[in-house]
């Protein structure tokens, strides 16, 4: 099998998967919002924050780096798991108690508490399934590690329905969380066990010492982009709060629609990309082009739809209850251009042992955005934060795509080349969208679509390269 039909393997299989589960989470979101309503969906959404922040503590990159090195010698798996697991349960606790200490001192009230320690829970057990499967990523067998995510989707759907039906509250619903990723966890044990052994359990200090060293640079990235992903919303509770947090998170659970699909592409695509550093530049070097310009292709529509259209998702999905946050889906759904290239470039760089240059440049990301949140939330609240976001992200792109020119493995020249072309295609899709806006969201969606694409075909925005590659990925 090469390696566009590996990739295209992989990428399927979490595709269908992450179809199927994103459809369920789609709606028992949409369920919770409506149900709880912006004060109730903020109180959970500030939970989910505040604990992500924390609980990256309980990874520290170890599963990245895992998947690095187990895909270019797989013989170290078992070794990387039983010392991983014993360092893994370690942050775990420390990562608990330092998020129970911060809701304290924060003196928010016992029931947002509560809330908090049940997704912390929830997080801890997600983490640790996460880990095992990164074994499985390694091996390129994505198919365990997608079943996994539709049961955890399903018993997520199901826990809220009935949650709803026994009219629980908000702590009720973090329960739900917490019963569910502790299911997924012992499935993923069990699936472990199964494809592979019991998984072992060491203490080898050596290893642990050369693991961490090689991990943390992983970790510190993972840190600070999760202080970037998540310090919003924990901001706008204090400064602003729980009512504003639902408003800005409905806007935002729409991006991580988009922004789920294509971590399937990077899930995929990263084992490929670290054992193309041990065995071929020139494919390495290929395969990041090309991925950057998929990346411009899929990305830019999204951004000028969710724009145009805004309203038409916000009231279609959480009612006019959630109105205020049209205006934020607006701004925020541009991230989602240069979230896709910054993706594709941190982890490229973390595929050739770049992970240090990639967190140094996502502590500069996450001091810019508390800067701008400090500033622009007291003034302009969850509109400001959607703005400090979004010029983040642009901030990042050029430096990102700097270092990788540095190292040699590109050069701006055919990276932008067909950015004229998209663009042009986008502004086809524009002009129909805004002439037809009168139009069902569903048609405006279809109708669109086959616009930019008719556009991208004309111009021959895909070359031969990409219709080879789509030819044989096609008959395979």
């Amino acid at each position: 099998m090469n390696v566009a039909q590996r990739i295209l393997k992989n990428t399927g299989i979490l595709s269908i998967a992450q179809i199927i589960s994103y459809v369920l989470v789609f709606f028992y979101t949409i369920y919770i919002a409506r149900y709880l309503g912006a004060e109730g969906f903020g109180i959970l959404s500030f939970a989910i924050a505040i604990v992500g922040i924390f609980t990256i503590l309980t990874d520290l990159g170890i599963s990245t780096l895992t998947v690095r090195d187990v895909a270019r010698d797989r013989s170290l798996g078992p070794k990387y798991l039983g010392n991983g697991l014993v360092i893994k349960v370690i942050l775990a606790v420390v990562s608990f108690g330092l998020i129970a200490l911060a809701v304290n001192l924060l003196n928010y009230p016992s029931e947002t508490i509560t809330v908090v320690y049940f997704i912390a829970l929830s997080t801890i057990f997600g983490s640790i399934a996460s880990f095992i499967f990164s074994i499985f990523q390694a091996h390129e067998k994505m198919e365990f590690q997608g079943l996994g995510q539709i049961l955890n989707a399903v018993l997520m759907f199901s826990g809220v329905f009935i949650a709803i039906a026994m009219s629980l509250d908000v702590v009720g619903f973090s329960f739900v969380y917490f019963i569910t990723s502790l299911i997924s966890l012992i499935y993923s044990l069990l699936i472990y066990i199964w494809k592979f052994s019991l998984p072992p359990v060491e203490v080898d200090r050596v290893f642990w010492g050369k693991l961490l060293k090689g991990a943390i640079p992983f970790g510190i990235t993972g840190i600070f982009v999760t202080i970037y992903y998540w310090i919003d919303s924990v901001m706008l509770s204090v400064m602003a709060g729980n009512e504003v947090v639902g408003w800005y998170n409905a806007s935002y659970k729409v991006i991580f629609l988009f922004l789920s699909f294509q971590s399937l592409f990077i899930v995929s695509i990263f084992p490929v990309l670290s054992s193309f550093y041990k065995t071929s530049r020139e494919s390495l070097k290929y395969a990041y082009e090309r991925s950057f310009k998929y990346m411009l292709i899929i990305s830019i529509p999204i951004a000028i739809f969710g724009t145009l259209v805004a309203d038409k998702i916000i009231l279609l999905i959480y009612g006019p209850d959630f109105m205020p946050s049209i205006v934020a889906l607006q701004i925020l759904i541009w991230t989602v251009v240069f979230m896709f290239i910054n993706n594709i470039s941190g982890n490229f760089l973390g595929s050739i042992d770049q992970q240090v240059v990639v967190s140094k440049v996502a502590a500069v990301g996450a001091v810019v955005n508390i800067v701008l949140n400090l500033v622009l939330i007291p003034e302009f609240s969850y509109v400001g934060s959607s703005f400090a976001t979004v010029f983040t992200e642009l901030m990042i792109l050029p430096i990102l795509v700097y270092v990788v020119h540095k190292y040699r493995y590109t050069s701006v020249s055919p990276l932008v080349k067909d950015l004229p072309k998209i663009l042009v295609s986008g502004l086809a899709m524009s002009l129909f969208i805004i002439y037809f806006s009168y139009l069902n969201l569903f048609i405006l969606l279809l109708a669109s679509s086959i616009i930019y694409l008719g556009v991208i075909f004309i111009t021959r925005t895909l070359d031969e390269d990409d219709i080879v590659l789509i030819r044989n990925i096609i008959q395979k």
